[in-house]
């Protein structure tokens, strides 16, 4: 139902365009306030249990969406999806880690991790389509109940999983210095690249979608190929070996050009914006591997979600700057 929630409460709850948008914006301020919070509470009280009330709160969430009315309604559900969404964030990526240490595979963590951030990307794109299909063919309330039910899934999943022991911290992590938890200057090098690069891909794309003249069929098409990029971009992390500091910082250099070549020659914006997208494809799994290589046990859930957190604000800076900017062009 990601792509019908304006459609849902405009039409269907006849809510005002401008009144939506704000609240959902404002939700997805919540949820980067809430991040740390509730990495925190991943990292306290477990991965696992974070997993699950996150599902279980995204269950209500959906809920609310379907049935409440109003402008009540409507904050409220928002402030639940928020919720829901900030719990799970940084809490999976952890306990992947976790499990890959108590295994032995710490090795495999950045394979599993790019298959999987693949997987998630082409199923959020099939989902999306499905539920336009699903509420075309018998509405609102039957996409709703599909949208429930999968949260359901996802939080009897999370309930099956087994919360591993602590890790052993390596050698080779600097985490591992006595009454230090994670370098946070290492951290910041590893975080913020490709939060530049998600947030100057969000740009173009919010260009490339509102300017051209692109019509709603050349508009679709392109944003599948851009979020097929990104996913060819993770899975072709997987079979890349771990690599240190610098490959974000080049890929985020090599972005900023990239951008700069397509502010100056049109013709190249598309083009552009599809090889920004494969590249935080590659780059996200990478982030990955190096944040839970540097952090320990009690910070790992807080260290992916302050991760997360940067990318949404520079995105949303970003993307205000952008609008800006297009708003004086005209």
């Amino acid at each position: 139902m990601d792509g019908l929630y304006l459609l849902w409460w405009v039409q269907e709850k006849q809510m005002s365009p401008a009144l939506v948008a704000a609240t959902m914006a404002a939700g997805d301020l919540l949820v980067m306030a809430l991040e740390v919070p509730t990495g925190w509470f991943a990292d306290k009280f477990g991965n696992r249990r974070s997993l699950i009330l996150g599902s279980m709160v995204q269950v209500a969430g959906m809920i609310c969406c379907w049935l409440a009315d109003g402008l009540s309604g409507l904050v409220l559900a928002c402030l639940l999806v928020a919720v829901g969404d900030a719990f799970r964030s940084g809490a999976d990526q952890a306990l992947l880690y976790r499990t890959c240490v108590a295994l032995n595979r710490e090795s495999e963590f950045q394979r599993i991790e790019a298959r999987s951030r693949a997987v998630h990307v082409i199923a959020l794109a099939g989902l999306i389509v499905a539920g336009g299909a699903i509420v075309s063919t018998w509405g609102f309330a039957a996409g709703w109940a599909a949208e429930t039910m999968l949260c359901a899934i996802g939080g009897a999943i999370a309930f099956a999983m087994v919360e591993p022991p602590p890790c052993a911290n390596t050698d080779d992590n600097e985490a591992a210095q006595p009454g230090v938890k994670i370098p946070w200057r290492s951290a910041a090098i590893v975080i913020l690249p490709l939060a530049f690069l998600d947030a100057i891909t969000s740009a173009g794309s919010f260009i490339m979608q509102t300017t051209g003249g692109n019509g709603a069929s050349e508009v679709t098409l392109i944003v599948a190929i851009i979020t097929l990029a990104d996913a060819a971009g993770s899975t072709l992390a997987g079979r890349l070996p771990a690599t240190g500091l610098r490959v974000p910082v080049a890929l985020a250099a090599t972005g900023a050009v990239v951008a700069g070549v397509a502010l100056t020659w049109p013709a190249a914006l598309i083009p552009s914006i599809i090889a920004l997208s494969f590249a935080t494809g590659v780059s996200h799994p990478l982030r990955a591997v190096a944040i839970q290589r540097l952090a320990t046990d009690d910070v790992r859930a807080r260290a992916a979600s302050l991760a997360s957190a940067c990318d949404m604000a520079l995105s949303t800076i970003l993307l205000l700057v952008t609008g800006s900017w297009l708003a004086k062009r005209k």
